[in-house]
């Protein structure tokens, strides 16, 4: 079988579906990845796939230029002639499904997350309701990644209940993110991992710090993750060097490999505004760290208040700094209780081996309504 990947950039196939595309090989299918491309492209090819580039505006919301996806989709299938199509992320899930339609080729996306426009209000919202709900309307399954996702989709009448099926985000290498001790020392290390935008909640992280840095409390705060990222919401270079130079933030860059840092965590911290399956959070609870996270969708499918972590109020800097006191206050002993608590969620819940399954049952299953 040939199985097409698009993406809205070449690095999430490598960072989140590495394990499904490794499967999906040995089980002797060929992958083509569909995506513009970056710097993992290299890699792709040395997993065994075919990188084909493409063209589109991953920022921005022309619908002139967003017409103009939906066509070269259609070519790049057309001309590609897969037996299905494996979507993810928002543009490809939307314009991909409008392109698929009439080629024959069964298209099934991913909803990895709902991203800004379903958290404005108005035109916006609307707008993109009315796309999933036109774009997935005769799709045959639609994977979600947590359970609000999907019981909201379902509520505003933009999938039927027989196609949407849930699956425990990308899965986790439990092998490969294995529990490491907590670090010793007088200092409670915060780690957060996120892309640095505003939606990630990395200014209420910051906020936080500063008042836990006012009040002396025993504790460092880290940022690790990209900045330049192609979002309205992304913070500026100089915005992080003036938080280094006040001293609340430590900002360690970014890395390709997160286990280091995790390792060097007593608490992994995500104050996002909404997830799909908050990667970064399942990685640290594999590797039994505590974590702090808001109480919104995707974050709290990972956090079980007071067994693995704490959660806090959504945009809220005050309720962030005070989950954080309570993990400080709580002492080693209970935080690597709630770290092993945590692990066994990860591996009862989360095993990447339930998600290549789901998919293997997918591609094995005659569509029903394939468009």
């Amino acid at each position: 079988m040939h199985i097409l990947f698009t993406v809205n950039a070449a690095w999430n196939i490598v960072n989140f579906r590495r394990p499904l595309v490794e499967a999906l090989r040995s089980d002797g299918h060929r992958i083509t990845v569909l995506a513009p491309p970056d710097d993992s492209v290299r890699e792709l090819e040395a997993l065994g796939c075919t990188f084909e580039p493409l063209e589109m505006d991953v920022q921005g919301l022309s619908p002139r230029r967003d017409l103009g996806l939906v066509l070269r989709l259609r070519r790049h299938f057309r001309r590609l002639a897969p037996d299905a199509v494996l979507s993810f992320t928002i543009k490809n899930n939307i314009y991909g499904a409008l392109a698929a339609r009439g080629t024959g080729v069964r298209f099934i996306p991913n909803v990895t997350g709902l991203g800004t426009a379903f958290l404005s209000t108005g035109l916006l919202q609307r707008t993109a309701e009315a796309l999933y709900r036109t774009a997935f309307r005769p799709l045959d399954l639609v994977f979600f990644q947590n359970a609000d996702d999907r019981d909201l989709f379902l509520a505003r009448g933009l999938v039927r209940a027989e196609q949407a099926h849930l699956l425990p985000g990308s899965g986790i290498d439990l092998e490969r993110f294995a529990p490491a001790p907590l670090p010793a020392g007088p200092e409670v290390r915060f780690l957060m991992i996120a892309r640095l935008l505003r939606d990630k909640g990395v200014l209420e992280y910051v906020e936080a710090a500063r008042a836990l840095g006012a009040e002396g409390a025993p504790a460092r705060f880290q940022l690790l993750g990209p900045l330049g990222a192609q979002n309205r919401t992304a913070i500026s270079q100089e915005m992080v060097e003036a938080w280094q130079r006040e001293g609340c933030i430590d900002y360690l860059g970014e890395s390709s490999d997160v286990r280091h840092e995790i390792a060097a965590a007593d608490c992994v911290v995500l104050p996002s505004y909404r997830e799909g399956a908050p990667r970064t959070l399942i990685e640290a609870a594999a590797m039994a760290r505590p974590l702090v996270a808001t109480d919104v969708p995707g974050c709290r499918a990972v956090v079980d208040p007071g067994h693995n972590g704490l959660l806090c109020e959504v945009r809220d800097a005050a309720s962030l700094a005070q989950a954080c006191r309570d993990l400080i206050a709580a002492g080693p002993d209970r935080r690597a209780e709630m770290g092993r608590n945590g692990r066994e969620k990860m591996a009862r819940e989360f095993d990447q081996r339930l998600v290549i399954e789901a998919y293997r049952r997918a591609l094995a299953t005659p569509a029903e309504r394939a468009g």
